[in-house]
């Protein structure tokens, strides 16, 4: 049983999140295992979530808002609520990735965030060795939103083919992301080149980096060390990644191209056939 405990709504989203949800069952007359039945969960769950103890998911928020007949209140929170629980260093950049017209990255080991798949990104993250991980990966997933909107922004990813033959996860998660990569040989605003290995030194050996095109504001360039990010508007810096980031594209596979490499890696390396009706574009 979750002991009932006060929470500081001020003190974050996730302790306002928690205050709201106790607030709004106690006005319903409901007790946690009562709308824990309503919405297929524990009562131990909600009291959980109601102290903090866990973070809430975007399902879990969805279905509160159904039963509390709350007008998506707990949809419009866990957005904040999970971007919070990114580390501190990150959530900036997080914010402005929500906030871009355009998004062009290159990403020399791994596949970019918004585009990994959960079991990927789960594989990822806990090579850190978090302590909490499953909030991490909630946070990650909550930031491809992004691509889901009526006017996504404009991603443009050179990966380099390294990211295709390294094993994050194992052989089933691998197929599984290379498959989710060629998901997005419809979308319009989303566009893969591979940076083969053939193409030798390149204009990023340094490593990899994300450029954050607006509307309104200007450019910024995103690195990380070991440590944690880096965001500068510097204009040197904003023309260099350009120019770094024209090469690179210039040096990459073409987009069909690329998605025959995904296909073909995806084959032989991990063991997938494609069905009939699947076609070898990105």
């Amino acid at each position: 049983m979750v002991l009932t405990r006060d929470l500081d709504p001020s003190a974050s989203p996730l302790d306002y999140y928690g205050s709201e949800l106790r607030r709004l069952r106690e006005a319903a007359g409901l007790k946690q295992t009562q709308l824990g039945a309503v919405i297929y969960c524990t009562g131990s769950l909600i009291g959980q979530v109601e102290t903090t103890a866990r973070v809430p998911t975007r399902d879990f928020s969805e279905r509160l808002d159904a039963a509390l007949d709350t007008d998506g209140h707990f949809s419009r929170l866990v957005g904040l609520v999970l971007r919070s629980v990114l580390p501190t260093w990150f959530q900036a950049y997080a914010e402005m990735e929500a906030r871009a017209a355009s998004i062009s990255t290159y990403q020399a080991q791994l596949v970019y965030g918004l585009l990994q798949t959960e079991a990927y990104a789960r594989a990822v993250l806990s090579s850190g060795l978090p302590d909490n991980l499953d909030e991490l990966v909630a946070g990650r997933m909550e930031r491809q939103r992004v691509l889901h909107r009526e006017h996504p922004p404009m991603v443009w990813v050179v990966l380099d083919e390294a990211a295709l033959y390294r094993p994050i996860g194992g052989p089933e998660v691998m197929r599984d992301q290379l498959s989710h990569l060629l998901s997005f040989r419809d979308k319009r605003w989303t566009k893969i080149q591979v940076l083969p290995f053939a193409a030798g030194e390149h204009a990023s050996l340094i490593g990899s980096f994300n450029t954050l095109r607006f509307d309104k504001d200007p450019d910024l360039v995103y690195t990380e060390d070991l440590i944690c990010g880096h965001m500068t508007a510097n204009p040197d810096t904003v023309k260099e990644a350009a120019l770094r980031y024209a090469l690179l594209q210039a040096a990459a596979l073409s987009v069909e191209e690329s998605a025959a490499l995904i296909t073909r890696v995806m084959e032989e390396r991990y063991g997938h056939q494609p069905g009939p009706d699947r076609r070898a574009v990105a």
